[in-house]
């Protein structure tokens, strides 16, 4: 291990070894100890007691974070021209079809997210091989194939996430930036933990939430007592 720096060393006193701190400590503390001059992003990462290789205890969903994400989020929005004026108006930075296809099947993917209609999903798939490696591509279940774009565009620029467990149980997302308030940080922590209790699987037995830490961009992870979640 390398040697480290002063801002390093007292980020680590402030973190008291061992400890398990409330998620209102948390989104305050994550502050403190973030040194980068930039405006790093804050990510939670929180272990289910769930096993994702089976089909039943696959955990997705969306949540809409109270203060947003912090982020610019680039939106194409593929639609059929009567929907094309709704997708403007809701902010979509990119709004059309075949002229979009074309260039997806040529490599270009400088967006965050692509929302489509369900008719024109027959188009998309053969995109698949190009959006896929990329977390691009159109999903129901992630609210980004509907025939109400203009919604979908809208909530997705105010601040509305996708996200699901990974192979080894554990839900990874950022949840704002250093630069929101702590109480902005624990109103979108507290949103995102919720949605994840309601959508637990009802053949996830035993403890659902094993664990929570609440970090930033090159930061220590903060240790979240599950608990104190409830008392927010």
């Amino acid at each position: 291990m390398g040697k480290l720096t002063k801002n390093q060393k007292l980020a680590l006193e402030k973190i008291e070894a061992g400890k398990s701190y409330s998620l209102k400590e948390a989104a305050a503390l994550v502050k403190e100890i973030t040194t980068t001059k930039f405006d790093a992003s804050v990510d939670i990462d929180v272990r289910l007691g769930v096993d994702p290789r089976k089909a039943n205890q696959m955990v997705r969903g969306v949540v809409s974070l109270p203060a947003g994400t912090g982020k610019v989020v680039r939106v194409l929005a593929l639609c059929t021209p009567d929907a094309e004026a709704d997708a403007k108006a809701a902010g979509a930075d990119y709004v059309g079809l075949d002229e979009y296809i074309e260039k997806i099947k040529g490599g270009w993917t400088d967006v965050d997210v692509i929302i489509t209609m369900p008719s024109i999903m027959g188009k998309i798939g053969a995109l698949g091989r190009v959006l896929g490696p990329r977390g691009l591509m159109p999903n129901p279940k992630s609210g980004t194939v509907t025939n109400e774009v203009g919604k979908a565009v809208k909530e997705v620029k105010q601040g509305k996430i996708d996200f699901k467990v990974d192979k080894s149980g554990i839900v990874h997302t950022s949840i704002g930036k250093v630069s929101f308030t702590a109480d902005q940080i624990l109103e979108n922590a507290k949103a995102f933990i919720d949605t994840l209790v309601k959508l637990k699987p009802t053949t996830s037995k035993g403890v659902y939430i094993k664990s929570i830490f609440l970090s930033s961009t090159m930061s220590l992870g903060i240790k979240i007592d599950p608990k104190t979640v409830d008392e927010i």
